[in-house]
């Protein structure tokens, strides 16, 4: 299991890491129905360094986000639930509507994002760029999504 910090107890813990040349992958998101499709994007990032670091959006910040209706798993049981997939090494929370400012604070060394997102769109890429790190992105498995999911059940309910 992973432990899951606050931001700032995690860069503390970060810095020591990248002190003895460990490169920390981040990567963020709701994490709302966990599937297949995020074990496997989240397997993917952590082969692109030494430590992968989730942050998980707040409750408050995927309503901003998604709508009234999500999420459907409250924040603290999507951490809970990230921080036992074998691949992630560290999990904080964040309750911006992007995870810019937890990027600034953490300083990842590899920021990634799914394959939906160009480059040079992705939130934080400047802050990465900035001391020498790389933004890459991961192309999603088609069909697998919370969005279809949720679609699936609703069908099926009718």
């Amino acid at each position: 299991m992973a432990n899951i910090f606050s931001v700032q107890d995690l860069a503390i813990i970060l810095r020591k890491l990248q002190a003895d040349g460990k490169k920390v992958v981040f990567t963020n998101g709701v994490f709302d129905i966990i599937h297949r499709g995020h074990v496997d994007y989240l397997n993917r990032a952590r082969e692109l360094g030494d430590c992968l670091v989730v942050a998980v959006n707040s409750d408050e910040s995927v309503k901003r986000i998604k709508g009234s209706t999500r999420p459907i798993v409250n924040d603290d049981d999507r951490a809970f639930v990230v921080s036992y997939i074998r691949c992630v090494d560290y999990v904080c929370i964040f309750g911006e509507d992007t995870p810019y400012e937890t990027i600034r604070i953490l300083q990842p060394d590899i920021l990634v994002k799914g394959a939906d997102w160009k480059v040079e769109d992705v939130v934080g890429k400047d802050i990465v760029e900035a001391h020498g790190g790389k933004v890459v992105t991961i192309k999603y498995i088609d069909g697998r999504s919370t969005t279809n999911i949720i679609k699936k059940i609703l069908e099926v309910m009718k």
